[in-house]
């Protein structure tokens, strides 16, 4: 039986935005023409923690990188590599010969900015005519501009951070979202009337400012919710300092305790604040769900 041959999209895909997403398409696309297998060959870590000795706060964790080239892209064959200190100093050449051997690449997709190897020798320029010389197609993807910007990852961190999600999103492609498994919370929700599910963002990856999001909850049986998510340390109710994702599903009741759930960040309302009472913070909900009802009734129509 013949390997499977692989058109292979290159890149670490942060946040897997337009940019990211131009070579994407043209992935699919040489796949269907070289009757090839639409493919993504990514990184764990960022190289950039090794090659600068810096953490990258990042965008989505490797599982939501893979989540969104999958549930947007349509590519299931998605492959992470740990990047170390042996694929750091490899030759470029040496790296590009495993792509194309290990992984039978009939044809690779990278940025313009894309490179490999030792001391990043392996330039876009440099694998393009090497491929050429291995009988492999390579196509080269210039930059992507937005507003006369050219769409990067660490842009858009800027704008999640500081809370401009509606920016992020056009500058993504699509909604940022959060996918964890639903964690028991303080409660404190029931108590008020408003129950919420409890999620946190994964080690190494950026909390958006905090504060409270008009945003949408998917849920395992496809059924989407809009939701009044607060992003922050809860200070009216605990003082532990931990960042925690709290969602108030408007219109829904059910428990969803250990179930898979997306919460997806459409806008920035307000700042997290204290309250003096509960009561005070519960008024505060009742304006929140208003709020959040005007905005998605002007977006949704």
């Amino acid at each position: 039986m013949a390997e499977i041959k692989r058109a292979i999209a290159l890149g670490f895909f942060d946040g897997v935005h337009i940019g990211h997403a131009a070579l994407l398409e043209k992935t699919r696309e040489r796949a269907a023409e070289l009757g090839a297998t639409p493919s993504v060959l990514s990184f764990d870590v960022h190289p950039d923690t090794l090659v600068f000795g810096q953490e990258v706060p990042l965008i989505n964790s490797a599982m939501g990188r893979e989540e969104v080239i999958r549930r947007c892209f349509g590519i299931e064959n998605v492959v992470f590599i740990h990047f170390n200190r042996h694929i750091m100093q490899m030759p470029w050449q040496e790296f590009i010969d495993s792509v194309i051997d290990e992984l039978n690449a009939c044809s690779i997709v990278i940025g313009h900015d894309f490179s490999c190897g030792h001391k990043g020798a392996g330039t876009a320029e440099r694998i393009s005519g090497y491929c050429r010389e291995r009988g492999v197609v390579c196509d080269i993807i210039p930059p992507v501009m937005l507003d006369g910007r050219v769409v990067s990852s660490t842009y858009i961190r800027t704008l999640i951070s500081e809370g401009r999600m509606e920016e992020a999103n056009r500058y993504l492609g699509h909604p940022h979202f959060l996918t964890d498994t639903v964690r028991s919370g303080y409660h404190l929700g029931t108590k008020l009337g408003t129950p919420t599910i409890n999620m946190h963002f994964p080690e190494g990856v950026i909390s958006p400012r905090h504060g409270v999001y008009a945003a949408k909850v998917y849920l395992e049986d496809g059924s989407s919710h809009r939701a009044i998510t607060n992003i922050g340390v809860r200070p009216t109710v605990s003082d532990d300092g931990r960042v925690s994702v709290e969602s108030y599903l408007l219109d829904y009741s059910g428990n969803l305790y250990g179930r898979q759930a997306r919460v997806e960040f459409y806008s920035f309302i307000r700042d997290e604040r204290r309250f003096d009472s509960l009561q005070e913070l519960r008024q505060r909900i009742s304006a929140d769900v208003e709020t959040v009802r005007r905005y998605f009734d002007s977006i949704d129509g």
